[in-house]
């Protein structure tokens, strides 16, 4: 299952799932503390309450030790970049679900779902609010990116570089996922 590609279950939802290593709260620990956080997707401060601010700094760049300069279409994430929201449910270790980019006048959700099973934990992030194919298409391939390099975290392994990854699951989701 860790590979699997997401899926587009409404013209606005993408929704993945993953089986990690547990416990449930090692892994409620990578969402929500900013050093772990920071190693996978994005480092900032979270107010783990419903209504609580969320700022996610991203630093690409950093999420592997093998380096590679980013892509030109990427250049101005070269620095890094930052997203705001707000905490909409804060279900601690089960649920986590926050505004996405509210900065931007077009504000989307994402939802963590955790729930343990045996050793395992799976995990469901739902993403919803994208008006146009190729938003949806970009971010399900850099949440499957994402999540690939948490996957590695967790296993202990050195996660490949985001942006090569990131490229090979764009195409791939482009293929899955045709215009019209």
């Amino acid at each position: 299952m860790n590979e699997e590609y997401g899926t587009f279950t409404a013209p606005d939802t993408v929704r993945l799932e993953r089986v990690l290593p547990g416990p449930i709260e090692r892994v409620w620990s990578y969402l929500t503390e900013p050093g772990k956080r920071g190693t996978w997707l994005a480092a900032g401060d979270m107010e783990l309450r419903a209504g609580g601010r969320v700022e996610l700094n991203f630093r690409h760049s950093q999420l592997s030790s093998e380096q590679e300069s980013t892509p030109e279409r990427y250049k101005q994430y070269q620095s890094g970049h930052t997203v705001l929201g707000r905490i909409t449910r804060c279900e601690p270790p089960r649920l986590l679900a926050y505004t996405w980019d509210e900065a931007s006048g077009k504000a989307t959700d994402v939802t963590f779902e955790l729930s343990q099973r045996g050793q395992d934990v799976r995990l469901v992030l739902t993403h919803r609010g994208y008006d146009s194919r190729e938003d949806r298409v970009s971010v399900a391939s850099g949440w499957h990116t994402h999540l690939a390099i948490l996957i590695d975290h967790l296993n202990g392994r050195v996660a490949p570089n985001f942006w090569t990854s990131y490229e090979r699951n764009k195409d791939e989701y482009e293929k899955r996922f045709p215009a019209g």
